[in-house]
């Protein structure tokens, strides 16, 4: 595998293969992020390819301070986001009153002891889970729970305020709950009438 390094060094100097290569060897990782943040494989892959165009234009400005992969996770994520701004998509909604009474519901709820194994979801259908949430839930969702983003920063990526990226959030966490106590119900009411 060539280092990051040297496909760099021929990105810089304009060579069509190091482009190639650069593209081959992060367009899955890449396409795996891009989905957290799309509906559908479609749209992913149209984020990835704008993103992708990004990085090709500004690999000059990549300075080596952190990892090379993570820059371009950086421009990726930042790709989805001026997608879903560009095409009026995200539809936040500014609620009023206080978040005291939902703050805490993910503490609640079945113990993962509890659960038998082959309640064990896999990363495809968690992924189709994150995938059917409303565009602004599953932003936000991304954002917080799989990127580390606090909500300061969320605001300021999304051009909300930091309530309505909590608000979001609680509200994701929900839905997400909810269809996993789906999936636990019909298990158990599967190995009910099964027995």
């Amino acid at each position: 595998m060539i280092p990051d390094q040297q496909i760099i060094e021929g990105c810089l100097a304009g060579k069509r293969k190091s482009f190639s290569l650069l593209y081959k060897k992060y367009a899955s990782v890449m396409l795996g992020v891009c989905m957290r943040y799309c509906k559908s494989r479609g749209d992913a892959e149209d984020v990835m390819q704008d993103g992708f165009l990004k990085v090709f234009s500004q690999v000059h400005k990549f300075r080596n301070e952190g990892s090379f992969e993570g820059w371009i996770k950086r421009i990726m994520i930042n790709a989805a986001i001026d997608n879903y701004q560009s095409n009026l998509r995200l539809s936040f909604v500014q609620e009023s009153g206080s978040l005291h009474d939902t703050e805490n519901f993910a503490d609640s709820g079945p113990d993962d002891d509890d659960l038998p194994e082959a309640l064990n979801l896999s990363k495809d259908r968690l992924m189709a889970m994150i995938q059917e949430l409303p565009d602004g839930y599953r932003m936000v969702f991304n954002l917080y729970a799989i990127e580390g983003f606090g909500h300061k920063d969320i605001a300021a990526m999304l051009g909300i305020t930091e309530s309505t990226s909590k608000t979001q959030l609680l509200k994701a966490r929900k839905v997400l709950r909810k269809k996993i106590e789906n999936i636990i119900e019909n298990y158990h009411t599967n190995r009910v009438i099964a027995i």
